[in-house]
């Protein structure tokens, strides 16, 4: 059974301060990223723990970005759910950001130069013209080539965020059938981070902050007073 609570005024503030620092960091880490094609938001909230004070989780809104067109054939998008997975030195990782590139061996790979995974593993594509089904099949010149693995996971999971467009999947992944993908060739996936509501509510946690900082002083400072009183000799 958890122990009896124990906390006063100066502990809850320090730590109202630190959950509004981190909700802060990753509002701004946000904003940095709104125009990251396939960045998905993060989202801060408070959690109380045994000792009734609060700290911070983080997650993901893997809420769909808006479609840009681009008319370049190795730019891919996903509508609906799924992500790309790509083969990076740390693993498989997961992305929305469709923004690809042939290397000097002709491999298909992401905006760190690791490669697009496909069925039969990286896909590599000769020269020719190249078309992407809405189904994944990848081919040049009319001629298949491979299909894109589309993976997804079930809905509410908390996807670990590496950084940037980058996801680490976990073992509830699974591949989305050929007939519930809708891939999009020539179109970017653009960022699901809403600007105006990031800055208006970064100001709402500065306000806050700057509330809690006050309360934090002023109960260091009566605290100070009363061992002062306190201590004084009758």
């Amino acid at each position: 059974m958890p122990g009896p609570i124990q906390t006063n005024g100066l502990s809850s503030a320090a730590a109202a301060l630190q959950m509004l620092e981190r909700r802060q960091q990753v509002l701004a880490n946000n904003l940095a990223n709104a125009s990251t094609r396939g960045f998905k938001a993060e989202t801060a909230f408070a959690r109380l723990m045994d000792n009734a004070l609060a700290t911070t989780d983080t997650a993901v809104n893997l809420t769909p970005g808006a479609l840009a067109q681009t008319h370049n054939a190795l730019d891919l998008a996903i509508e609906g759910d799924g992500f790309f997975v790509t083969q990076t030195p740390a693993g498989e990782r997961f992305t929305r950001n469709g923004s690809f590139t042939l290397d000097a061996n002709r491999q298909l790979v992401d905006d760190r130069g690791d490669p697009v995974l496909g069925e039969k593993g990286p896909i590599i594509l000769p020269p020719g013209g190249v078309e992407v089904e809405a189904t994944g099949a990848v081919k040049v010149n009319g001629r298949a080539v491979d299909q894109l693995r589309i993976e997804r996971v079930p809905p509410g999971t908390d996807l670990q965020h590496e950084g940037g467009t980058r996801f680490i999947p976990d073992d509830s992944r699974s591949v989305v059938p050929a007939g519930d993908r809708r891939i999009r060739q020539g179109y970017l996936e653009e960022s699901n981070v809403n600007p105006m509501a990031a800055m208006t509510e970064m100001l709402s946690v500065l306000h806050r902050y700057g509330a809690a900082q006050r309360t934090l002083s002023t109960l260091d400072s009566t605290r100070g007073v009363a061992v002062t009183e306190l201590a004084r000799p009758v």
